[in-house]
């Protein structure tokens, strides 16, 4: 079971439960201090310094730990991305780029390095990281919005191309959580007040609740669910709730 972006947040959370559940687990990200200190948290644990937007360095670090664990790769998870807020006219192209590298294109260097290897096995589950923004239609979301827009089309396609090889591909698509990566935007009591209000169930998400279902997704459990985008945002993305008098 390999890991993307398992320093942060999610990735992070995703770690802990498959490890504490008996999983084989391993990642890679870039900060090699957060690597030290969960692999301090978590021993035994098989982790990599790698950057996620770099095709190269995403190859390389998935044959490395797949070959250490045996040869053998069971369980992808594509745990990297990014939060931008800015509405068209104020987006750089840097920014816009940016974006699109760190949500579409890391996803789709991590489908490719992960499928090669479970289509030659006729084995394996892949879940990737989506967003409510993708579906939902939110103000000031253009960027985030098409790059994870982008990241349910792939696992659409994919899952389509390798369901003859019994490789799963499937997608979570989260609100707003409460993770490292959020912290700028709930930084106080009004802001995180305001982002509580925009959920129909009245609060933030937790990075565990997001890791749960990705835990479900890649396991047995989910033999037969490929092709999917699984909201789990609190109700954002299609629940109205009833307005208060």
């Amino acid at each position: 079971m390999v890991i993307a972006g398992v320093s942060g947040g999610i990735g992070s959370a995703l770690a802990r439960r498959l490890y504490h559940a008996g999983w084989r687990v391993s990642g890679f990200a870039r900060s090699e201090a957060k690597l030290s200190a969960l692999a301090q948290e978590l021993p035994g644990m098989d982790f990599v310094v790698a950057d996620a937007t770099d095709a190269a360095a995403t190859e390389a670090a998935v044959a490395a730990l797949t070959e250490r664990a045996g040869g053998k790769l069971d369980g992808y998870a594509h745990c990297v991305g990014s939060i931008m807020l800015k509405s068209a006219h104020l987006l750089s192209l840097e920014d816009w780029r940016r974006t699109l590298d760190l949500n579409l294109n890391s996803a789709f260097y991590g489908l490719k390095a992960a499928v090669s290897r479970m289509q030659a096995q006729g084995a394996g589950a892949i879940v990737m990281v989506s967003s409510v923004a993708a579906d939902a239609g939110l103000p000031s979301h253009e960027a985030i919005g098409a790059a994870k827009a982008g990241v349910e089309g792939l696992v659409r396609s994919a899952a389509a191309s390798y369901a003859s090889r019994n490789v799963r591909v499937n997608a979570v698509a989260p609100g707003l959580v409460d993770t490292p990566l959020a912290a700028p935007l709930l930084a106080s009591p009004a802001a995180r007040a305001f982002s509580e209000k925009m959920h129909p169930l009245g609060r933030i998400g937790g990075a565990d609740q997001i890791a749960a279902a990705m835990q479900y997704l890649l396991s047995a459990d989910a033999d037969w669910v490929t092709g999917q985008v699984w909201a789990v945002d609190g109700g954002m993305g299609r629940v109205r709730p009833r307005p208060k008098a």
